[in-house]
C-alpha cells in the first residue's frame, strides 16, 4: 500500500525542499507535490481511513489500526501533511498523509467524539465523554499538556461537546450535562485559564464557532432556542436566541442529532437544524434574529454551506436517511431533491466548492457530484463510509 500511495503523490516523502541558493542552481532530483488535493474517508467498520486525491477522485490508499472509529472526526496539521483522527473509543492518532501510515496513537480516555487543533497548530484538543473534559495535546509528539476535566459540582464531571478552535491558543467547548460553556485560553498549557459561562440552556448539544472567530454558538437540545456568545467582549456573556422557535407544536422524536460545527454560514446568513423539525432555521447573523423557516424533506442532521455561500446542501436522519436537499441561498427554497445513497452520514466540499463528496453507508459508496449540474462525477467503492474530511479544513477557522 504504501508503495503505492508514494507512486501516487509524485515521491513526495522523499521529495527535498527547495532550496535558497542563488539562481543557477542545479534543480531539486526529485519533483515536490503538495497536500492540497488530499483527504480521508473514515471507513467506520474496520478502524481504517482512505487516503484520497480529491482531483483525480481516486482512493490512494488505506490506513488501518485507528480503533473504533464509528463516530470519528479528522482535523489537520497546518501544512495537511498530517490528519489527527479522535475515534469513539477515546484513541487520538496521528496519521501521515505523505507516507500513508499511522505514525502515532495514544488512548487518551475512554468514550470521545471529536476534537480540534489550535489556530497556530501547535496543540490538539480532545472532547471526552469519559472521563468527562478536555485534554489537549503537543501535536507533534503527542504528549499531554492540559488536563481540563468538566467537573461542574464536586465529583460531577459533564460530558463535552461542541469543542472549537479560536484566534490565538485557546478553544470553546460546552458541557451537555452541565448547561455551561468554557472558554479555556492555553496561552502557558501547563496553565490553562478557564472562562465558565454558567446557565447557558439545557443540554447544549453542540456548536459552532462563525468563521470570524468571533461569535460561539451552541445549540440546545433539552429547549428550544441556542445559546450565543460574542467572543470579542471583554467579560463574553451567553444570551438566548431563537427561544421558542417550535412555541405551540409538539416536537417529532429525534432520531439522530443534528450537528452544527462551522458549515452552516453562508456569507451573512446561518442555516441551522430544528431539533425535532422539518425545517432549517434561517438567522441573520448581524443581528442573531430568524428572518425565514425552509421546510425540507426529514430532520436535517448536516447544513453544509458550499465554499461560495451559493447553496447549502442537508442530509437527514431516519427515515430519510436516502435524501440529499440543495438550497439555494438567494431564493432560500428547496432547488433540487437528491438520491445518492443509502444511509447517506456525510458530505464535504472540494476546497472552492465545483464538487462534493456524499458517503453513502449502506452502499458502500462514496459518491462525487457536480455541485453546478448535480450530475455524478464519480463513485468510489469503500466499505461503510461515513465521514470525509479535506486538508482544505487546514486553513480554516472552526473546522
Amino acid at each position: 500500500m504504501r508503495r503505492r500511495l508514494l507512486g501516487a503523490l509524485g515521491g513526495l516523502a522523499a521529495a527535498p525542499l527547495l532550496g535558497t541558493g542563488l539562481a543557477g542552481c542545479a534543480a531539486p532530483q526529485a519533483s515536490i507535490a503538495g497536500t492540497g488535493d488530499l483527504g480521508v474517508v473514515v471507513e467506520r467498520a474496520r478502524g481504517t481511513l482512505a487516503l484520497v486525491d480529491t482531483s483525480r477522485r481516486q482512493v490512494l490508499g488505506e490506513v488501518g489500526g485507528l480503533g473504533d472509529l464509528s463516530h470519528a472526526s479528522v482535523v489537520f496539521s497546518r501544512d495537511g501533511a498530517s490528519a489527527f483522527v479522535f475515534g469513539r473509543d477515546g484513541g487520538l492518532s496521528r496519521v501521515s498523509l505523505t507516507r500513508g501510515r499511522l505514525e502515532q496513537r495514544v488512548m487518551q480516555a475512554g468514550n470521545a467524539i471529536g476534537g480540534a487543533i489550535s489556530a497556530d497548530g501547535t496543540l490538539v484538543a480532545a472532547q471526552n465523554y469519559v472521563p468527562g473534559g478536555v485534554r489537549v495535546f503537543d501535536a507533534r509528539t503527542l504528549e499531554l499538556v492540559a488536563d481540563i476535566p468538566a467537573e461542574f459540582a464536586p465529583g460531577r464531571l459533564s460530558r463535552v461537546v461542541g469543542l472549537v478552535d479560536l484566534p490565538g491558543r485557546r478553544f470553546a467547548f460546552s458541557l451537555f450535562d452541565a448547561g455551561e460553556i468554557w472558554i479555556a485560553d492555553l496561552a502557558e498549557p501547563a496553565r490553562p485559564q478557564i472562562t465558565r459561562l454558567r446557565d447557558i440552556g439545557r443540554q447544549p448539544y453542540d456548536a459552532l464557532v462563525t468563521p470570524d472567530g468571533r461569535h460561539y454558538l451552541a445549540g440546545l437540545f433539552g429547549e428550544d432556542g441556542l445559546a450565543l456568545v460574542d467572543l470579542w467582549d471583554e467579560t463574553p456573556v451567553a444570551r438566548r436566541i431563537l427561544a421558542g422557535y417550535g412555541r405551540g407544536q409538539a416536537p417529532l422524536p429525534v432520531y439522530k442529532m443534528p450537528h452544527l460545527r462551522g458549515w452552516a454560514v453562508a456569507g451573512r446568513l446561518a442555516f441551522l437544524p430544528a431539533i425535532g423539525r422539518h425545517e432549517l432555521l434561517v438567522v441573520d447573523t448581524a443581528t442573531w434574529q430568524e428572518v425565514d423557516r425552509i421546510a425540507v424533506a426529514g430532520q436535517p442532521v448536516f447544513a453544509i454551506a458550499r465554499p461560495d455561500g451559493r447553496q447549502v446542501w442537508v442530509n437527514f436522519a431516519v427515515p430519510d436517511y436516502d435524501r440529499v436537499q440543495v438550497i439555494d441561498v438567494p431564493s432560500r427554497r428547496v432547488a433540487a431533491t437528491l438520491t445518492p445513497g443509502r444511509a447517506v452520514l456525510h458530505m464535504e466540499f472540494t476546497p472552492r466548492g465545483e464538487s462534493v463528496w456524499i458517503s453513502a453507508r449502506d452502499d458502500d459508496r462514496v459518491a462525487v457530484l457536480d455541485t453546478m449540474t448535480l450530475r455524478t462525477q464519480a463513485e468510489l467503492t469503500l466499505p461503510a463510509p461515513s465521514g470525509i474530511f479535506f486538508t482544505s479544513r487546514a486553513a480554516r477557522l472552526g473546522f
